[in-house]
């Protein structure tokens, strides 16, 4: 066990893989969140530096699942439709993983989770920012934030969801859009942070280790995520974004 995970204890082993069972419910409900669960709760027994190599295979692996559900064909579409968002979040996303390792832990809590809450607050006290209709201007910024933050953290999940939620997108295709958006994401995530070195041999076994656990966890999440209508969906993906970004807050100030 020690030879296999030299970074982790026993019991760290067994509670990162219940909390990768936890993301990927989340994960499964609402299309998102799974590195926003990792990251904030394997952070409170880890660094932030581990809590990321550890999501990025489960990321990629369930990612691809979720993007696929419906057919490679509607995968290709919205790869497709998506391919400024695509293609700007890309390039930051590489550049800003370079920062990873100079980057404080708080700081890169605390980048996440305050505009996660503000979002989240705002949307759940009913100020609905709608688009009516696809900007390039617009889809260029949000991809360059999302890429930023994910190359950063890993997550790059709130200003995708706030951009498809303001564009009205229905369930099911905001569901498939995200796995589409955050697969490829999730493949650049993994090249940049094996140049960035976060990704290497001590790190790379945690990251296998904790796809069994989360891959679960996704299966049943989907089996509920079935069965609400698309109220209740929106409002369970602002609540998820609401608690994990406050609880990012939260570590950011106590450390």
């Amino acid at each position: 066990m020690d030879a296999l995970f030299p970074l982790l204890s026993p019991s760290e082993l067994i509670i990162a893989a219940l909390i990768a069972v936890l993301a990927g419910f989340v994960k499964g409900v609402v299309g998102f969140a799974m590195p926003l669960v990792f990251v904030s709760g394997l952070t409170t027994f880890m660094s932030a530096e581990l809590a990321l190599a550890g999501l990025i295979l489960p990321t990629l692996i369930t990612n691809v699942q979720q993007a696929l559900r419906q057919g490679v064909q509607a995968a290709v579409q919205s790869t497709v439709s998506f391919r400024v968002f695509l293609g700007v979040g890309c390039l930051a996303l590489l550049a800003s993983a370079q920062l990873v390792r100079v980057f404080p832990d708080q700081i890169m809590m605390a980048v996440i989770g305050v505009p996660v809450t503000f979002f989240a607050s705002l949307q759940l006290a009913g100020y609905q920012i709608s688009l009516p209709q696809r900007s390039r201007a617009v889809e260029v910024a949000a991809g360059a934030v999302a890429g930023g933050l994910g190359g950063i953290s890993g997550i790059w999940g709130p200003p995708t969801v706030a951009y498809l939620t303001a564009l009205n997108t229905p369930k099911q295709d905001q569901m498939r859009v995200q796995g589409v958006i955050y697969g490829l994401g999730a493949v650049a995530l993994l090249v940049a942070h094996v140049m960035s070195g976060v990704l290497r041999a001590e790190t790379i076994v945690f990251s296998v280790a904790m796809v069994p656990p989360a891959y679960l966890g996704v299966r049943m999440g989907l089996s509920v995520m079935d069965r609400i209508d698309q109220v209740v969906f929106r409002r369970a993906t602002l609540f998820v974004l609401l608690v994990a970004g406050l609880n990012l807050m939260r570590r950011a100030v106590m450390g």
